[in-house]
């Protein structure tokens, strides 16, 4: 019982989930839009009339993992709330921070990813694919500022972590 609600002498047991989590998460989100997808739109693959579905289900596997990181953090987070050494409104600022985290990853799952799915499905297979609409150009827009939001908010919560978890040690 101590294991799971973390009362070890060391660190507690949720600290840790939520350092590992957001260094699991934020690296996998900066290696899927810095390396993968570029990858792929220099080979040409983003292109390709198929693409939409194979990039709706990388994203569909990629957002469901998310979205349990984004809920791992914020219940990290509410069970540290009591035992952190983080000032009051820092506190508060982590728990709010891990809420936008997992708004973002629900606006991510269930708004963005189907209908930038949607926008780039070639219904007509008579007509050849064009490059992006701009309905594609905005919803790319949105997806690139909400990953900004992601990086940042995320990082700045790791920190925060980091910092608890070396005033413990």
């Amino acid at each position: 019982m101590n294991a799971v609600f973390g009362t070890s002498a060391k660190r507690p047991t949720w600290q840790t989930i939520a350092l590992f989590v957001l260094g699991l998460w934020l690296s996998s989100s900066f290696i899927l839009d810095f390396v993968i997808m570029p990858t792929l739109g220099t080979a040409g693959m983003l292109n390709d009339a198929s693409f939409a579905s194979a990039g709706y289900s990388i994203f569909w596997i990629f957002n469901r993992i998310e979205l349990l990181c984004a809920a791992l953090v914020l219940t990290s987070i509410l069970a540290l709330r009591g035992t952190s050494n983080l000032y009051h409104h820092v506190r508060r600022w982590s728990i709010l921070l891990s809420g936008l985290l997992l708004a973002i990853a629900l606006i991510n799952t269930y708004i963005m990813t189907p209908q930038m799915s949607a926008l780039a499905m070639q219904l007509n297979l008579f007509e050849p694919a064009t490059g992006m609409t701009s309905g594609m150009v905005q919803m790319h827009e949105g997806y690139w500022f909400l990953e900004a939001i992601k990086l940042i908010v995320g990082a700045t919560v790791l920190a925060w972590c980091y910092h608890d978890s070396r005033e413990i040690a």
